[in-house]
């Protein structure tokens, strides 16, 4: 049986039905994705299923924000399952766009956005990453014109990132931030799980559950410095390769300076050949 959910693999098509729905008086939800869809992309779907009228998902492999060395040749797509797992939830149209559509010949724009990606986490790491993404992010709020975007907090800087320049750019879409969906073991899903051994995948937990010990020593008044540095090397104890541990302000992702701030413990660590990231409130 094939899925029957609506596709548009070019954007005259796409502003087409976003236009008949606003006509009709209906609100619209983009939730952008790179594709090989798990439960925690699906949940945004449910959430915009939720608050809007109709949801547009787009799934586009964004070359702008992979790295020479990193994983864009590999990077696991089924369009053909993702297509069946957006119209059991209640997705309405799956935008598809060739590398073409979004970047055709002679395409030089890059938009940038400073602030919180620059805090010293990710884009330490990926100093392409955020560029890429908020390129292609705003072009997608652009060519869909929705009223709201969905965008899941496991990716905490990336999020910062898209509201900053959402907020700078006087961007008419409302962006909702959509809680970490998380394994039975604690693991935060995503697509790049998919290359964990079943031995790294019994591992992989222990990033979420450092962070866990980190938050609650934070939260019994205990050094925040200490807290993460302890959890940094009870993983690489384990067999992490660690980037960062940080706790940071939530909101600005600066260094904390008080006792009163609203923080986040943010993470990043190999195990193998795959990187996890994860962060938690504290």
């Amino acid at each position: 049986m094939t899925s029957s959910i609506a596709t548009a693999f070019d954007l005259d098509i796409l502003r087409s039905r976003v236009r008949d729905w606003k006509t009709e008086g209906l609100r619209t939800a983009l939730v952008p994705t790179m594709g090989a869809l798990h439960d925690g992309h699906l949940e945004l779907v449910r959430r915009g299923v939720q608050i809007a009228d109709r949801v547009v998902v787009t799934i586009f492999v964004n070359p702008k924000q992979f790295g020479a060395n990193e994983d864009l040749d590999k990077y696991p797509q089924d369009i053909s399952g993702d297509r069946k797992k957006l119209e059991a939830v209640g997705a309405d149209l799956v935008y598809v766009p060739n590398n073409r559509e979004m970047y055709p010949e002679g395409f030089s724009s890059v938009v940038s956005v400073k602030g919180p990606a620059v805090a010293g986490l990710e884009d330490k790491f990926r100093p392409q990453f955020f560029d890429g993404v908020t390129t292609v992010v705003a072009k997608l709020f652009n060519q869909a014109g929705c009223d709201y975007a969905m965008f899941g907090e496991k990716d905490f800087q990336q999020l910062a990132v898209i509201s900053q320049m959402v907020r700078d750019l006087n961007i008419p879409t409302t962006i909702v931030p959509v809680e970490t969906v998380r394994e039975p073991s604690g693991l935060a899903m995503a697509s790049r799980n998919a290359y964990l051994s079943k031995s790294e995948l019994q591992l992989a937990p222990a990033l979420y559950k450092q962070m866990q010990v980190a938050a609650e020593t934070i939260r019994g008044g205990g050094p925040r410095s200490k807290a993460v540095a302890l959890a940094a090397k009870a993983l690489t104890k384990l067999g992490f390769k660690v980037d960062y541990v940080e706790v940071r302000n939530a909101h600005t992702l600066d260094e904390v300076q008080g006792e009163n701030e609203q923080m986040r413990i943010l993470a990043a660590a190999w195990l193998g050949k795959t990187r996890l990231i994860d962060n938690i409130g504290v």
